[in-house]
């Protein structure tokens, strides 16, 4: 089971956690978390580029000058792409990028994730991201004293409007949800900076059982 020291918002040593081997100590599947980061993004895209055919330009309905005797090229519309303000050939189309991955997938691409980011020392455990002020200023020397890099990700296990509030305007820092985490972000971040109550919500939403133990949860057994 790994174990990690436990910092308060000075950037001092507190104490030490142990963290569920089968979340932050899984094998790392490159492949597998190559494939989280294509359908996050894919499924990110609008699809509402939209360019017209020459079928669809306004105008060019007669043929702008007759097929032979004046010495110039044959048109039959000066809406061919061929002229300026002609249609678009092979342009794109509003279209579904939308892509699918199983949850099994999804979720052990997230372990694989978090794994990696902790064997390479960017997983950082803090006890509480309670601030005195919760001002830009405040932020950035918490950050600055945790040595957090230039693109942070702030994991807390419950929404924290103030927090989000202060840290929005922090280049590259971005705040999430515990139960919201998704491999793009996890790789994305120069460090990650969650909280121990975070990192239980964590292990219980995308541990082995995690399916499970909601379903009774709710079910309420």
């Amino acid at each position: 089971m790994p174990k990690v020291d436990v910092y308060d918002v000075n950037g001092q040593v507190v104490g030490e956690a142990d963290l569920l081997d089968d979340v932050f100590g899984a094998p790392v599947n490159h492949a597998l978390m190559h494939q989280a980061v294509r359908v996050y993004l894919a499924n990110r895209r609008a699809g509402t580029a939209s360019t017209k055919t020459r079928g669809e330009v306004r105008g060019g309905g007669r043929k702008p000058w007759r097929q032979k005797g004046l010495g110039r090229a044959r048109h039959g519309s000066i809406r061919s792409p061929l002229w300026r303000g002609g249609g678009v050939v092979f342009g794109p189309k509003p279209r579904d990028w939308r892509l699918r991955m199983p949850k099994k997938a999804r979720r052990q691409a997230l372990r694989s994730a978090l794994s990696a980011k902790l064997r390479d020392g960017e997983l950082l455990v803090v006890d509480r991201l309670e601030l005195p002020e919760y001002k830009t200023k405040v932020v950035a020397q918490v950050l600055e004293r945790l040595q957090a890099g230039r693109k942070p990700l702030l994991v807390t296990a419950e929404p924290d409007p103030e927090l989000r509030r202060a840290a929005r305007n922090l280049p590259g820092v971005r705040t999430v949800v515990a139960s919201c985490l998704n491999t793009y972000e996890v790789l994305d971040c120069t460090r990650i900076v969650i909280t121990q109550d975070a990192v239980k919500k964590v292990e219980e939403v995308f541990g082995p059982d995690g399916s499970a133990r909601r379903h009774q949860t709710a079910s309420g057994d």
